[in-house]
């Protein structure tokens, strides 16, 4: 062999042994983690192509941290809420199940239609009947009142399913609420999720994924109800009736812990909700949102398979932290669709033709399934700011079914000044 070609091949045997050394593969492959479930090969492409591929999707530029080692979680997401962008994500369009966190879309889909939330309400037997065997409650009984404020608090603080199945009834009942979530999920183009239960325990063909929940999430937010809810820390529930009349409370705590710092997990700077969620079948599911120096940030982790004590917690914060380094030094790999029946917003405030009708300009948003307080103003007549809102707004106000479906401005504008400070 010539001088040349034993040259030539010690350079072609150094390059493939390089190759493989880093191939991230290789390093992997007899990884415990292969023991895991593994994400189907054609999820949705729903927000971009990018976030129906199977893996990690991350787009780094100049000077932009790498993402945090440790995410164990089989799926995730962390997103800007008022722009949009996904920032990096993980099989996002996943079906899992959901746990708890599909009481963001309950919340979601009902909290508009049950106002005023000083409304009280008498529970029956039968509003009871059906919970889950070892489900969360908040400790609601039979034939005692409660007011809508009340129940909110049971189901965002204890993720009480008692109050979800009471909330239920006050809207026509569990079928006609299901329905409706699916309905509203759909609307939301949250394409992945299934509803069959209201409170979000588990039960057949129930799943969501990573990219709806935060969809349900950024929902949400839109209501000034849900981020009250959803940011509180502790409250003082009703409890039983004393015999002189009055009656008893106790407190309650989120359970949340990086809104509360509860056992052992350090509280997140800037945390402002939303919802977390286990069950056996599901597992740890977290979805939060945070502020910090003008920019709000959406994380949703499911699933994580890490034995550390509440590792759903601590990969959540770690994406929330990368994500506030890494804002404006990332290019996104794909975007938080608007819902159906919403008019974006570019950069200079005008209406975009992504939405089915012009911009509205009603403040609050109203979730599908209950009708605004503009639209419901203007349709009574009774309310000239209603009217001149809608006016002024170019609002297009839809009667269809008896309910009320307002063309909304997307995403509800200056979000970061409308969250709680934590």
């Amino acid at each position: 062999m010539s001088a040349l070609n034993k040259i030539a091949l010690t350079v072609t045997s150094a390059a493939l042994l390089s190759a493989f050394v880093v191939s991230p593969a290789s390093a992997t492959s007899k990884d415990t983690s292969d023991n895991r479930p593994k994400p189907p090969a054609g999820m949705s492409r729903v927000g971009g192509e990018l976030l129906g591929r199977t893996g990690t999707q991350v787009k780094l530029g100049a000077g932009a941290p790498v993402l945090p080692k440790e995410l164990t979680g089989r799926s995730w997401i962390v997103a800007d809420a008022e722009s949009g962008q996904v920032l990096a994500s993980h099989n996002p369009h996943w079906r899992l199940p959901p746990a708890s966190t599909l009481k963001m879309l309950f919340a979601d889909t009902v909290m508009p239609a049950l106002q005023p939330k000083t409304r009280t309400y008498t529970v029956k037997d039968e509003d009871l009947a059906g919970l889950g065997e070892g489900s969360s409650l908040v400790g609601v009984k039979e034939h005692l009142s409660y007011t809508v404020h009340d129940l909110w608090l049971g189901v965002f603080l204890r993720s009480g399913n008692d109050a979800v199945h009471v909330l239920s009834a006050m809207y026509g009942s569990v079928p006609k609420t299901v329905a409706a979530m699916q309905a509203h999920a759909e609307e939301l183009q949250a394409l992945d999720t299934h509803v069959v239960s209201p409170d979000g325990y588990d039960a057949p063909d129930q799943v969501s994924s990573a990219y709806d929940l935060t969809l349900f999430a950024r929902s949400g937010l839109q209501k000034a109800d849900f981020r009250e809810y959803c940011s509180t820390a502790e409250a003082e529930f009703p409890g039983a009736e004393k015999k002189n009349g009055k009656r008893e409370s106790f407190g309650i705590q989120n359970t949340n812990r990086l809104l509360t710092g509860a056992d052992g997990v350090d509280p997140y700077k800037g945390i402002a909700g939303v919802k977390n969620g286990y069950t056996t079948h599901a597992g740890n599911t977290f979805t939060g949102v945070a502020e910090r120096d003008g920019r709000v940030l959406l994380v949703t982790v499911m699933n994580p398979s890490s034995k550390e004590p509440h590792a759903v917690y601590k990969e959540a914060a770690s994406l929330l932290d990368w994500g506030f380094a890494a804002s404006g030094k990332v290019t996104p790999v794909g975007e938080l669709v608007p819902p159906k029946s919403a008019s974006t917003r570019d950069e200079s405030g005008t209406g975009t033709g992504s939405g089915k009708g012009p911009t509205a300009g009603t403040g609050e948003n109203e979730g599908r399934n209950g009708a605004s307080h503009a639209a419901r103003a203007a349709g009574a007549g009774g309310g000239g700011m209603g009217i001149a809102l809608g006016i002024a707004g170019g609002a297009v106000v839809l009667l269809a079914g008896g309910a009320f479906l307002i063309n909304r401005r997307w995403p509800l504008p200056d979000l970061v000044r409308r969250l709680p400070r934590r």
